[in-house]
C-alpha cells in the first residue's frame, strides 16, 4: 500500500472519528503528496524514497515550527505542531536512539576510512543516504562531528 493510499485511508478514519488534529495532519501530508506528483516534471506515483523525503521534510517543518512557538511563548500553537508531528512520525521508519545512531555511524566511519574532522563530508554523504528517515540530519551531523573529533584526540 502506497503512502498516498495509507493517508487517504487515515483521512477517512479521522473523519469518522471526528479527530480534527489527525485530519489536519493527514490532509497536510496528502497536500504535499499531490504537489509532488503534479509539480513540473513530476512523476505520477511517488517512489518510496520520495515518500520518505516528503515525510521527513514535513516532520522537520513541524519540529521547527514548534521550536519557534516555544520561543514565542505560544504553548497552544506548539501543542498543535507537536500533535501533528506525532501523527507524521507514525508513517516514518522507527527513529534510531542515540546509542544505535552512534553504533551505525562508527561502522560507516570505519567503512569509508575517515580519520578526522576533515573527512566529515565523506561520512555525511554515506550516513545521510543510509540513515535517511531513521535519524534527523542535525542529529547525524552532530554525532559525526563528535565522533570524528574524538578519533583525532
Amino acid at each position: 500500500m502506497s503512502l498516498k493510499e495509507k493517508v487517504e485511508s487515515g483521512i477517512k478514519q479521522a473523519m469518522l472519528a471526528k479527530d480534527k488534529t489527525r485530519l489536519q495532519a493527514l490532509r497536510g501530508i496528502k497536500s504535499q503528496i499531490l504537489l509532488a506528483e503534479t509539480e513540473k516534471g513530476g512523476v505520477q506515483a511517488l517512489t518510496p524514497d520520495m515518500e520518505l523525503k516528503l515525510l521527513t521534510k514535513a516532520a522537520k517543518q513541524r519540529r521547527e515550527s514548534a521550536e519557534v512557538y516555544r520561543a514565542q511563548a505560544r504553548p497552544d500553537l506548539e501543542e498543535i505542531e507537536m500533535a501533528e508531528l506525532a501523527i507524521i512520525e507514525e508513517f516514518l521508519p522507527q527513529q534510531l536512539d542515540e546509542g544505535d545512531l552512534r553504533e551505525r555511524l562508527l561502522e560507516i566511519i570505519q567503512r569509508v576510512g575517515a580519520l578526522g574532522p576533515s573527512d566529515m563530508g565523506k561520512v555525511m554523504g554515506v550516513a545521510s543516504r543510509e540513515l535517511a528517515g531513521q535519524a534527523d540530519g542535525r542529529a547525524i551531523s552532530n554525532a559525526v562531528n563528535a565522533l570524528l573529533n574524538n578519533t583525532n584526540a
